[in-house]
């Protein structure tokens, strides 16, 4: 990893810094995270000065990011504690909009961690900053508006309705053509002599009512992304168990969005239960290649003895092949 080279995944920036001496200045080579391309400069003189900036561009000049952000800076191989920034919430248009004093003598290696929260932009016509994750939308935009609104109403008011779905606390009712379509169980289900046929009644008692309207929403195109984001997990299981592969895909790349300490273990167990190939890789190199498996150390001995051989071997692997000893 080069000295001006800044790393990314998920929403944290990691930059590591070889050789830094007691009068420098550097400035790290450009990064993408969110629609923009950023920068971060660290100088030397009585304290250290880190700066977070995003590239000159058309789109930083008419969409400024409002960014909200944590800063860590903490010496490479070293037991020391990190110095840790409180959270940040700026509009960033130049180097001269956010500068965080850091009262320290680091010299030589260190890294300096930025952990993205959120980023934000304001209309170009105006309004209230919004927030680019999750994009509002974006689901209902795969279809066109008139047929999203009739697939909406023959969800919403039953219209000629032939299944019923029991879920684990109610009922709701859907269309066989539709379930058919989206999903070969579903259709192998109608296709066949099999019960499902005859009783026009699907069992999908390990999701909740609300879990499996969620579902029934993505297959009628009118899902809201917060529901989506809301149900995820349970949209991912579903998915696997319905051969919905879109959906599969579209989970996977969402529990990508947001992978932190807090949750990457679980994350990582999700990946390897449902073959999430993308994520599982994911998951590991925030671990190993970041470094951060020393903030899930608490956690890690239960996530060890409740874990399948095989992803325990595989992490080991990663270990021996990614893993570089300062």
């Amino acid at each position: 990893m080069g000295d001006s080279r800044v790393e990314t995944i998920s929403r944290l920036a990691q930059w590591r810094i070889e050789n830094f001496g007691p009068c420098s200045y550097k400035k790290s080579d450009a990064f993408k995270v969110g629609i923009w391309n950023w920068h971060l400069s660290v100088e030397k003189n009585r304290y250290l000065y880190i700066r977070l900036f995003p590239e000159p561009s058309r789109v930083s000049k008419e969409q400024p990011p409002i960014a909200s952000f944590v800063l860590r800076v903490s010496i490479a191989g070293a037991n020391r504690k990190p110095y840790i920034s409180p959270v940040h919430e700026r509009l960033l248009r130049t180097c001269e909009d956010f500068v965080w004093p850091v009262d320290t003598m680091f010299q030589g290696r260190f890294i300096i961690d930025v952990d993205f929260l959120d980023l934000k932009v304001c209309p170009l016509n105006g309004g209230l900053p919004s927030s680019i994750w999750p994009c509002d939308g974006l689901m209902q935009r795969v279809s066109s508006q008139s047929t999203l609104r009739c697939l909406s109403r023959m969800l919403d008011e039953g219209i000629h309705a032939d299944v019923a779905i029991h879920a684990a606390d109610g009922t709701l009712k859907a269309h066989k053509a539709v379930l058919a379509a989206s999903s070969p169980v579903f259709q192998s289900m109608f296709h066949h002599n099999l019960k499902e046929k005859e009783s026009s009644i699907i069992n999908i008692e390990d999701m909740s009512v609300e879990s499996c309207m969620a579902l029934l929403s993505y297959v009628y195109g009118t899902i809201k992304q917060e529901d989506f984001w809301k149900h995820r997990l349970s949209l991912l299981g579903a998915a696997n168990k319905y051969d919905i592969a879109d959906l599969k895909d579209a989970c996977e790349d969402s529990l990508m969005e947001d992978i932190n300490s807090a949750n990457v273990l679980e994350r990582l167990q999700e990946a390897w239960l449902y073959q999430l190939n993308k994520l599982k890789k994911g998951c590991l190199m925030y671990l190993f290649d970041f470094g951060k498996i020393y903030d899930v150390r608490d956690e890690i001995n239960n996530f060890f003895r409740q874990a399948d051989r095989e992803l325990m071997l595989e992490m080991f692997q990663e270990v021996l092949t990614v893993w570089k000893p300062v």
